[in-house]
């Protein structure tokens, strides 16, 4: 019982330091392919379709 309780401790600190050095950095998440930044233009995304990138900037 003490080996899945020391899990979860060292599970959820691993969480808390992700998120705080997310926080600390103040920059947005970015993926880690490009997504539509990667596109040529007028080509259209293969998940959602689009073709204009300024629409997902919006978001």
């Amino acid at each position: 019982m003490s080996d899945i309780f020391l899990g979860f401790i060292v599970i959820g600190l691993s969480f808390t330091g992700l998120a705080l050095g997310l926080i600390m950095r103040n920059e947005p998440i970015k993926g880690s392919c490009g997504g539509m930044a990667n596109l040529e233009e007028g080509a259209p995304c293969q998940i959602c379709g689009r073709t204009d990138t300024e629409v997902c900037d919006q978001n």
